[in-house]
């Protein structure tokens, strides 16, 4: 039985983990950088440990530190959040080896998600249909010249441990893919150190459409349902929603299928993200997040589902509590996200000292901050400052509500992304649900239209 959980992250998700742990009752330990020694996430655990200095290779990134800090706070479990070491399989065997709980998947898991081309190839084993593309690593751009007149251009190049947008490359045609497979190939080492790369058909201004499953060790396994995050910079999410706006019954039974396919194809256990690309009416498994998304909220608003909650009782070795037949859908929620950034400058980070903050509220309102008055954003880590969620009966009430939340909401200090979220909200591409790929390409353009 869990009884005390270190929440090995920071902002936002810190903060949210650390809710559902006390409703529970369940006692917390926070760890945070010297940088952020008056964060709020700190204040909210019963115990908070400094594990180094601000830079993240140095304290969240800190696997041994943090583990050995577990041991010393009594610890019993480790929530890993997003990011950082979230994916990190030989995080994971750690904490199992040193016999605590490590709140995620196994690392077998892990390790097998976290290689694209594994994963493709354990999912085209599986049935589950794939972008059409290699199943096996590319060595030479001899082979990739190969594979893609095979594949058709254009074509995808990436790198198979990347993420976050960086190790992707595209060739329109076979004069672009020397410099796509060198630069795709590049990023992968340099980031992740994995320079291996593989080949898929580009899918143009596709949709990226995404399901939450939960497994248990007892190899129950559900899904709730899908969630929309097409709009995005950099290949990073900027808005989510669920259902998705332009997914039927019909498909949407088609699309979840696909989804509890992969997940028992690696026996999932924990909470997990199936994503997908929607093109020409098909579903393209591209990866599966081993962890807890971002997005999760909406999901969370929308079935009336505590994810982190089952997260921790799935730990504790229990039995899923839902059944595939109680888990419906009920209105629609979307979640924006406030990146401290500048939208008119291409979305550059904008850090500075949070002069002024006070949170909207309401019905069907919900904040997801790990900020306050006062709070120093760094230019060492990640843009998010919080999230805004609504839920209303049907999209056009909740895309109301949320240019309601957004403009109450009162932050001061930093540029943030609230007056791009504004505009978008009361853009006609957003009223038909279109994927606002011409606005994110330039939001200037768009802000200064707007």
């Amino acid at each position: 039985m869990i009884t005390k959980v270190l929440v090995a992250n920071r902002g936002e998700i810190a903060v949210r983990v650390l809710a559902t742990l006390r409703r529970l009752g369940i006692a917390s330990v926070a760890v945070y950088s010297e940088a952020d020694a008056e964060a709020l996430h700190t204040r909210l655990a019963d115990e908070a440990v400094c594990i180094g200095p601000a830079p993240t290779s140095d304290s969240y990134l800190q696997a041994e530190r943090i583990i050995e800090t577990a041991r010393s706070c009594g610890a019993d479990a480790i929530h890993p959040g997003y990011g950082f070491l979230a994916e990190n399989a030989g995080f994971a065997q750690d904490c199992e080896d040193a016999g605590i709980i490590f709140i995620g998947p196994r690392p077998e898991t892990i390790r097998a998600m976290g290689s694209k081309i594994s994963a493709r190839a354990l999912m085209d084993a599986a049935g589950v249909q794939t972008v059409p593309g290699t199943l096996e690593a590319l060595t030479t751009l001899e082979e990739a010249y190969v594979a893609a007149e095979g594949i058709g251009y254009p074509v995808a190049v990436k790198a198979s441990g990347a993420g976050g947008g960086k190790g992707f490359r595209v060739a329109q045609g076979p004069d672009q893919l020397e410099s796509a497979f060198t630069g795709a190939r590049g990023e992968g080492e340099r980031f992740f150190s994995d320079g291996t790369v593989y080949l898929e058909r580009y899918l143009d201004d596709p949709r990226h459409v995404e399901v939450q499953i939960l497994g248990d060790v007892h190899g129950n396994i559900v899904h709730l349902h899908e969630r929309d995050c097409s709009i995005q910079r950099r290949h990073q999410k900027l808005v989510e929603e669920a259902p998705s706006p332009v997914v039927d019954a019909e498909f949407r039974s088609r699309i979840t299928d696909q989804a509890l396919a992969a997940a028992r194809a690696v026996g999932y256990v924990s909470a997990g993200t199936v994503e997908g690309l929607v093109a020409g009416g098909e579903f393209y498994f591209l990866e599966m997040n081993t962890r807890i998304q971002v997005e999760h909220g909406v999901t969370e608003l929308v079935t009336g589902v505590d994810i982190v909650e089952q997260q921790l009782r799935i730990a504790n070795g229990e039995e899923l509590n839902l059944r595939q037949d109680d888990i419906r859908i009920r209105g629609h929620a979307i979640e924006c996200r406030v990146n401290a950034e500048n939208a008119a400058k291409g979305f550059l980070p904008a850090p500075g000292t949070i002069t002024a903050y006070q949170e909207p509220h309401g019905d069907g309102i919900r904040v997801d901050s790990g900020v306050e008055t006062g709070t120093k954003v760094l230019p060492f880590y990640d843009s998010l400052l919080a999230k805004v969620l609504v839920v209303a009966e049907d999209r056009a009430e909740a895309t109301n509500r949320m240019i309601a939340a957004l403009e109450e909401f009162q932050l001061e200090g930093p540029k943030t992304l609230i007056p791009f979220h504004l505009a978008l909200l009361r853009s006609g591409e957003w009223r038909s649900a279109g994927t606002a790929r011409e606005i994110v390409a330039d939001p200037r353009a768009f802000l200064d239209r707007g």
